[in-house]
């Protein structure tokens, strides 16, 4: 029997690598005869880098950029494949909010610089494709960092550079191009399809978990539609589009300063690890992530993975810290299975606390209730033909 782990990360407690290894582990124990291939996967948030890596053989090149504050300098760095010379950019690790206290927490003074200054090695180290990953965000600048560090100039009535962060949107009055930036195709990793500003905007939604006050909300609102009105009017792009709101607007200022594209997270991740051709010859795929909700179902790893699940024919289980999900509901729209590492009447505290050995716990569950045994759910016939055909080979070695 193949089986394929393909999780996400459990986001707080362990990354898509950790739990795809605790899975393997318990799955090693409860069907020793099962084949494992593990697939870590991301949807262009943090961890991507690192699943992308993992699953499609790349490696990582450090760099020491600006952090998310002017003043703050990060070791971050981006993810290197050399079979078709592409880079992936994880914003979250040089513009991250996790790499802020909460004190330090304020999108008027946070900027994308430092991602922007990850971009520019990865185009001096020979990048003929990259790929941004936008998720994780401490900012709300429109992505006017990343343009400056690729020398874009944005200049207020005297023709002085605005300064750094969401407070400097306001004030550009003029878009001056860089002289010689020589750009490869950018992809923007994105799975949610919020505009750059109004209600479903990158202030409004966005910008009170990064730090914002309702004031700085309305401050932050006037300055991307600000910024919109003068890229469609001295640069004749229209950024206010499905998407563009992500990361404070970071996909916004890449549709305008790098002609980029925007394309599905989780499905770039699964092209690039080759998961399609191995679900051809699965009989299980196990994904998973911290919360199975309905929220799952819509842009990330799990809708992923479902899609191309029911393309192949591949039966699918989520392991997940909690299922919110009724059975019937899952079971419904082709996912056979759902198991739970957070038991009834059990604190959160303690389930992340013991993050590790309860999702060791449910995968041994799921190994012994589907994988332990021949599953005759399909074709009794086939199965018992299975069974014998098996044992002959076991005696005859």
């Amino acid at each position: 029997m193949k089986v394929i782990i393909a999780t996400d990360s459990f986001k707080g407690t362990l990354t898509a690598y950790e739990a795809c290894e605790i899975i393997a582990k318990a799955i090693c124990e409860s069907a020793p005869d099962a084949q494992l291939v593990i697939k870590p996967m991301a949807d262009g948030g943090e961890g991507t880098a690192r699943a992308m890596i993992q699953a499609a053989n790349g490696r990582w090149v450090r760099q020491t950029v600006m952090g998310p504050l002017p003043q703050m300098q990060v070791e971050a760095g981006f993810a290197w494949f050399d079979d078709d010379r592409t880079a992936l950019v994880e914003m979250a690790s040089a513009s991250g909010l996790e790499l802020l206290s909460v004190e330090q927490m304020n999108p008027l003074n946070t900027t994308t610089y430092g991602t922007g200054q990850l971009i520019k090695a990865a185009l001096e180290y020979g990048a003929r494709k990259i790929l941004l990953a936008v998720g994780g965000s401490a900012t709300v600048d429109g992505g006017l960092g990343a343009a400056m560090a690729l020398g874009w100039k944005f200049l207020d009535n005297q023709d002085n550079p605005v300064p750094l962060g969401g407070a400097g949107l306001e004030k550009i009055t003029k878009i001056v191009r860089p002289e010689n930036l020589s750009l490869v195709p950018v992809e923007v990793l994105c799975d949610v399809d919020n505009p750059l500003c109004g209600e479903h905007g990158a202030a409004k939604v966005y910008g009170p978990q990064k730090g914002a006050t309702p004031q700085m909300v309305e401050q932050l609102e006037k300055g991307l539609a600000h910024l919109a009105d003068l890229v469609d009017k001295q640069l004749q792009r229209d950024i206010d589009v499905p998407g563009a709101g992500a990361a404070g607007g970071l996909t916004a200022g890449a549709i305008a300063f790098m002609n980029a594209i925007v394309v599905s997270g989780i499905e770039t991740v699964m092209a690039h690890s080759n998961l399609r051709a191995e679900l051809e010859s699965a009989d299980w795929v196990i994904t998973g992530e911290g919360s199975f909700d309905r929220q799952s179902l819509y842009g990330k790893v799990v809708s992923g993975i479902l899609k191309m699940a029911s393309q192949s024919h591949t039966r699918l289980a989520v392991l997940a810290g909690q299922v919110n999900i009724p059975q019937q509901e899952y079971q419904k729209i082709g996912i056979a299975a759902a198991i739970s590492c957070r038991e009834d009447n059990m604190s959160l505290d303690y389930a992340l606390e013991n993050s590790r050995t309860l999702l060791y716990s449910a995968a041994q569950r799921f190994a012994k209730q589907y994988l332990s045994r021949l599953d005759v759910s399909v074709n009794p016939h086939f199965a018992f033909l299975a069974r014998i055909f098996h044992l002959i080979f076991r005696f005859s070695s």
